[in-house]
């Protein structure tokens, strides 16, 4: 595996998430969405594939902490389904020690469950199959230095 020279930009997005993540566990259930002007009532019913992309768009807004990229491009979200505007998410970790293993998954269903159109979200964490490097997609990869 190649090893990656972060440098100073990315060390210091790095602190900036882990800043944010220590401080902030993601949105909370009981806080409004921040959409000026959009009020989510008025909002056509969406199909379950417009539902998956708006999850996915949500899911690129939260950051792995270790690692500059979001974690839908570093290949830590292995299922979005969509049932009856529930979202349940499959999702791994760098690694089964990772120090935000208890709390990363809560922030994901909580960043989720805000969506537009979703009543809920359920975030499972799972470890088979294993993540690896090879599932960072080819833009992320770029932005490493992997490529």
């Amino acid at each position: 595996m190649k090893r990656v020279n972060v440098g100073p930009q990315l060390e210091k997005r790095k602190a900036e998430i882990m800043k944010q993540l220590n401080a902030d566990n993601g949105p909370q259930p009981d806080q409004p969405i921040d959409a000026p002007g959009v009020d989510t009532d008025d909002l056509p019913a969406a199909t379950e594939a417009e539902l998956v992309e708006r999850v996915i768009e949500a899911l690129k807004t939260v950051y792995d902490p270790e690692i500059p990229v979001n974690i839908y491009e570093l290949g830590l979200i292995y299922k979005v389904d969509i049932n009856d505007a529930f979202a349940d998410i499959d999702m791994t970790l760098t690694t089964p020690g990772c120090p935000v293993a208890a709390t990363f998954p809560g922030m994901v269903e909580r960043t989720v469950a805000l969506v537009p159109g979703i009543k809920g979200a359920a975030v499972e964490l799972v470890w088979d199959p294993p993540w690896t490097p090879a599932l960072i997609n080819e833009a992320a990869r770029l932005e490493l230095g992997l490529i």
